[in-house]
């Protein structure tokens, strides 16, 4: 696989690591891989109301593990979207958490906010897409 990144330069493009724009090339394999909220292996959440946690559980375990059984990697991933329950005050600790999983992968990413997620306990779910 090819892959050209592009950024604008703003700060935020290297703290939240993401960027504007991926052009990939020779992709062989395209991987989606839908929502996923911070819950444990036994159906509890966790890290329950904690922003920067559940974001770094989302992706540093679910997702990572999700794609090492496809055979790929974070390494692989092209894009993400995070949605954040009260995204105005909280923001920030995902995108931190976001930035230390993809500091130098940095895919294209879209943070959305929302009102609520499937237990009041959840305040971030993630969906990715990946290509090797």
């Amino acid at each position: 696989i090819q892959k050209k990144s592009v950024g604008s330069g703003r700060p935020i493009e290297a703290q939240a690591g993401f960027s504007r724009v991926i052009r990939l090339d020779n992709v062989s394999s395209r991987i989606c891989i839908s929502g996923n909220a911070a819950t444990n292996p036994d159906g509890s959440v966790h890290a329950p109301g904690d922003y920067y946690a559940q974001t770094k559980y989302i992706l540093g375990d679910l997702i990572k593990g999700y794609l090492e059984q496809v055979g790929a990697s974070l390494e692989n991933v092209v894009r993400t979207r995070v949605y954040v329950v009260d995204i105005q005050r909280n923001w920030e600790a995902v995108a931190k958490a976001h930035g230390e999983v993809f500091g130098n992968i940095r895919p294209t990413t879209t943070m959305i906010g929302t009102s609520a997620l499937g237990h009041p306990d959840m305040v971030v779910e993630i969906d990715a897409d990946a290509a090797i």
